[in-house]
């Protein structure tokens, strides 16, 4: 009666594992191989002073203030072009109350988006 001989089937698969762990060893290895010198956080921080955000906020009931004084969407539009252009390096901010659905706080982003481009973000409790 012929037997089957596992031991060469075992030998070549454990070749084939080790030449795949060998590979994958040298392939992360070389991911971290471009010398590249970070900054810390102390340094380019200090120099540069960005402005003030412009605070726009939205609260439950749905009303826009800018800092303190309400408005209307139609009216947020004069005030965040000036400070845009008076600021170049500035950003404006989205304060958005958590209870609001997730759709209003969009439609007032997209707004403010379309008004101030990539220099618009949402803000977030940290």
């Amino acid at each position: 009666m012929p037997e089957i001989n596992l031991v060469p089937m075992m030998d070549v698969i454990m070749t084939i594992l080790t030449f795949f762990i060998i590979v994958s060893m040298t392939l992360t290895n070389q991911q971290n191989a471009v010398n590249v010198t970070l900054p810390s956080a102390g340094e380019g921080l200090s120099e540069q002073k960005t402005p003030d955000p412009l605070v726009v906020s939205i609260n439950e009931q749905r009303q826009l203030f800018l800092g303190k004084q309400q408005i209307t969407e139609d009216q947020l539009a004069q005030p965040m072009q000036a400070y845009l252009q008076q600021h170049p390096e500035g950003a404006v901010v989205l304060n958005a109350d958590r209870k609001l659905p997730y759709e209003e706080v969009v439609k007032v982003l997209g707004k403010m988006r379309d008004i101030g481009g990539d220099r618009v973000s949402l803000a977030i409790e940290s």
